[in-house]
């Protein structure tokens, strides 16, 4: 990524943060209406996965700059999932139901130019996570 994109990604998130709670269920609520499959895979309080999505979030967010510490973590992240069930195709809708969420919580500061940073984001990091999980798809 490039440090401008690591900016604009870094900034829109400072903007949701004050607003996690509802990000956390816009992006669930969205989740669950693009992809109702996926909703067997949580079995606890939605609220606190909320709270757990939007955590992970900025952990990730807030080590753009520093990949040696992410990348391990969204690996065993990813190792994880596939034990709850999550297939290689879901993660393009979970990039689905955040960059919605982005677009409601942001509004007009969600622009093109934030828009294509998190996708740049969210491509670099689910193409990692699934290359981990899935090393069979990817081959």
């Amino acid at each position: 990524m490039q440090d401008t994109q690591i900016t604009l990604v870094q900034e829109s998130f400072a903007k949701v943060v004050p607003i996690s709670d509802q990000a956390g269920m816009i992006f669930y609520d969205r989740l669950f209406e693009i992809a109702p499959e996926v909703r067997p895979y949580f079995k606890g309080d939605m609220v606190e996965q909320g709270k757990k999505l939007m955590s992970t979030l900025g952990m990730i967010v807030n080590g753009l700059r520093n990949l040696e510490k992410v990348v391990p973590a969204a690996q065993a992240m990813a190792i994880k999932h596939v034990e709850y069930g999550v297939k290689a195709e879901d993660y393009a809708k979970v990039g689905a139901a955040l960059l919605f969420t982005l677009d409601k919580g942001l509004g007009e500061a969600f622009d093109p130019e934030t828009e294509a940073a998190w996708i740049t984001a969210y491509t670099t990091l689910s193409n990692l996570m699934i290359e981990t999980a899935y090393p069979a798809a990817t081959e």
